[in-house]
């Protein structure tokens, strides 16, 4: 997930349209509040441990519990590298306990296309977490490591669900209002009602009730979206393209990694793969 330290009014917001060079991202000036330090070691210490001692305790794999940890902080430096690249840094990554965590930015995107950019690189950088867990498998001929990298690969594709907060929507959110607001709002809020509605129904309270909050803090809000120069058709071509790409990948990934435990089948790797989502049970 990303944040951005100042928000500006988002597309549903009740203000006059400006032209795109009034919308450029207004830069720091003498007089800004000091660049945010990022949070307290001691803290994110603690909270790392919160997190990683929850899920070894619902998964019962010490395993999962550190390709979880390490595959949020792959992912999430995915959004802090693309942050910094952009103009948006020294971005930080805050870790939330029993939940996850996010990239926070200094500065908002310049551009929707920016915005695009940063939210898709915490999926598609994410899935290089896997690689130490494939080659734990190789090394060792344990399963237990392929499920390590399945995790991983769950974390990054469940993050490219096109729902407030999650990337998804900051990638597809730009592409829906090039549309009408309404579309992006409507598609948001019914996307985002499924994946509670999943969470609720496959057990996953907690993050359940994390996105409901998430959902309705963004309705009431009204900002889903950087507000900078909106996207080009050929950017929303590109967003919707780059999307796709890197759900395959996330998708690839973690059926490349079950397969060895579904019998080399891809049949029986979905099945497995259905059954974390907690589809078809």
């Amino acid at each position: 997930m990303t944040d951005t330290e100042n928000r500006r009014p988002g597309p549903w917001d009740n203000l006059p349209p400006s032209a795109p060079a009034e919308r450029e991202i207004a830069r720091p000036a003498a007089g800004d509040p000091p660049l945010d330090k990022g949070q307290n070691p001691v803290w994110a210490v603690v909270s790392t441990l919160l997190l990683g001692g929850f899920i070894w305790w619902i998964s019962g794999s010490w395993v999962i519990a550190v390709a979880a940890i390490w595959g949020l902080f792959v992912h999430e430096y995915g959004h802090v590298l693309a942050m910094n690249a952009l103009g948006m840094g020294p971005a930080r990554i805050y870790i939330i306990p029993f939940l996850g965590g996010l990239a926070k930015s200094q500065r908002l995107p310049a551009s929707e296309w920016h915005g695009v950019l940063v939210s898709l690189a915490g999926p598609a950088f994410g899935l290089l977490a896997a690689i130490p867990f494939f080659a734990g498998f190789i090394a060792t001929g344990q399963g237990m490591w392929l499920l390590g990298a399945a995790v991983i690969a769950l974390i990054n594709l469940v993050n490219l669900a096109p729902a407030p907060p999650l990337d998804g929507s900051k990638a597809l959110g730009p592409v829906l209002a090039r549309i009408h607001p309404n579309v992006e709002r409507g598609a948001m809020v019914l996307v985002g009602a499924l994946v509670v509605f999943w969470g609720l129904t496959t057990g996953r309270f907690i993050l359940a009730a994390f996105l409901a909050i998430a959902l309705i803090g963004h309705l009431r809000r009204g900002a889903w979206r950087p507000e900078g120069r909106p996207l080009t058709g050929r950017q929303s071509a590109q967003s919707v393209g780059l999307f796709l790409a890197a759900a395959v990948a996330c998708v690839g990934v973690g059926l490349a990694a079950l397969m060895p435990l579904a019998g080399g089948t891809l049949p029986g790797a979905v099945t497995l793969a259905g059954g974390f989502l907690g589809v078809g049970r």
